[in-house]
């Protein structure tokens, strides 16, 4: 089985989100489960640096406003995974991030950098661009790569069929219209029934509309999505596909994310012998200022901040948790206004809260390998990867019961205590006082520590590594290989 990935992101290349760390661990995933698998990705300086053994393998010309574009092939460092890398220096060779300048504005021609990444991928899909090498499955990762899918069938559905992943459904990939004619596509793709959404073109709309087949990143969101209240305006056009939609749950890499192995720990720990949890714990407090406190149930957050992750909802909570006698962490970074208050909220209870406004990849896992419980308390959540770190270091995961959240918590009651198989806690209304609530329930838990400890060992025996996730893209590529083309006609 020959598959493609497409994606804008890849860890440790390039990172603003989950998308990267899925896209560093399915395809070696997959490659282990017996398929071929190559990863085509844009030539940001990250990426077009680290690639090992690049080589061109066709000269595509002048396009999307770049004087010359080429594609390379060669391998990703660590692994053997062979990459395409679209080298394009005037669209992609530039500082800042991947979509924004480092003054945080975006790039103003983001619809040039991912249209030709689209395009890019379904000429290798209708093997054009290589033909020593063509995929089966051309599988494109969110709004970036969703023009993949438009490009294709423009091209008469020829070569691979396609299957577009929705990451997060509020990331659409919209554009003005007046700058449609930079695509190369005929007047007739801009209507209501193609790219057009409320007067705008959206990358988004383009995979949903036109993939073979569409997952999500869990089977809860994949539901979800077709509903007004989490369908951020597409729920309609997945209503029309609801035959081809499924959810397949994220996995984690269970190599990186080990207790047992974890060099980022001053000390590693493991189902049997948990005594480097407080180890952990008192190096953390040290760390980042809090007072040493062995019984003070430890709460983290690494999220972007975010509406959306629910983080004005901890700040609304802080008083009430501070008072139960916890303390708090927060790493990451996001909203300016959410950033100003967790740094106020540190500065108005020392020795009690504490951010770090960044993203620090080895602190994220001293932060998981040290605290009590992690808060996740989302508006939506496709998926979430937070939690499932937290699971497999026994830091309990305080959830929203949304999306993915919903999907791999366990949360903890009376039934599931009896049972053995409560996992962390959950609650259901995105009111501070609910999250306040949840958070207290398992503050008298973590009290006992005959109660709390069989929790731990409980979610960190959870297997939410790639294995599973894998075969099941397999069986789905498989079904699409026999079975090409949407199971229901598109309206």
């Amino acid at each position: 089985m020959r598959v493609l990935h497409v994606a804008a992101e890849l860890y440790p290349l390039v990172k603003t989100g989950g998308l990267a760390d899925v896209m560093a661990a399915l395809p070696p995933a997959l490659a282990r489960a017996g398929a071929d698998v190559r990863v085509l990705l844009p030539g940001y300086p990250a990426v077009a640096d680290a690639v090992l053994h690049a080589r061109p393998v066709a000269s595509i010309g002048p396009s999307f406003g770049a004087a010359r574009v080429q594609l390379l092939l060669g391998q990703l460092p660590g692994s053997h995974l062979p990459v395409y890398v679209v080298d394009a220096p005037l669209l992609y060779r530039r500082g800042g991030g991947p979509y924004q300048a480092a003054d945080g504005h975006e790039w103003p021609d983001n619809l040039q950098r991912f249209g030709l990444l689209g395009w890019v991928a379904a000429q290798l899909g209708s093997g054009e661009l290589d033909p020593a090498w063509q995929p089966q499955v051309l599988h494109a990762h969110d709004w970036h790569a969703g023009l993949a899918c438009a490009y294709r069938e423009a091209h008469g559905r020829q070569g691979a069929s396609t299957v577009f992943t929705v990451h997060n459904l509020a990331f659409q990939g919209l554009f003005a219209m007046a700058d449609a004619p930079l695509l190369g596509l005929a007047s007739s793709w801009l209507s209501h029934d193609a790219l057009e959404y409320h007067g705008q073109l959206s990358f988004m709309k383009a995979g949903l509309r036109f993939a073979d087949r569409i997952s999500t990143v869990s089977p809860r969101y994949a539901r979800e999505i077709t509903t007004p209240e989490f369908g951020c305006g597409l729920d309609g056009v997945l209503r029309t596909r609801a035959a081809d939609v499924l959810g397949i749950l994220n996995g984690i890499d269970t190599e990186v994310w080990n207790p047992a192995e974890d060099p980022a720990l001053p000390h590693r720990y493991n189902l049997l012998d948990l005594s480097g949890k407080a180890v952990n714990k008192a190096a953390l407090q040290r760390e980042f200022g809090l007072l040493v406190e062995p019984d003070a149930p430890l709460l983290v957050c690494v999220s972007r901040l975010s509406a959306q992750k629910g983080l004005d909802l901890i700040l609304s909570a802080l008083p009430a948790l501070i008072d139960m006698g916890t303390q708090l962490i927060v790493q990451g970074t996001g909203d300016p206004a959410l950033e100003a208050a967790f740094r106020m909220a540190a500065t108005a209870h020392p020795g009690r809260v504490a951010a770090h406004i960044g993203y620090d990849e080895t602190r994220a896992h001293r932060l998981l390998g040290g605290a009590d419980m992690i808060l996740v308390p989302s508006r939506f959540e496709p998926c979430g990867l937070t939690q499932l770190y937290g699971l497999r270091y026994g830091t309990l995961p305080v959830v929203r019961r949304v999306g993915g959240l919903a999907d791999t918590v366990v949360p903890a009651d009376t039934q599931t205590l009896m049972q053995g198989t409560a996992t962390g806690f959950a609650f259901d209304a995105a009111q501070a006082s609910e999250l306040t609530r949840c958070v207290r329930d398992a503050v008298q838990l973590y009290r006992s520590r005959e109660r709390w400890q069989p929790l731990m060992r409980q979610a960190m025996l959870e297997d939410f590594s790639w294995h599973h996730p894998a075969q099941e893209y397999l069986q789905l590529y498989r079904h699409l290989v026999l079975h090409p083309g949407p199971q229901e006609t598109v309206s």
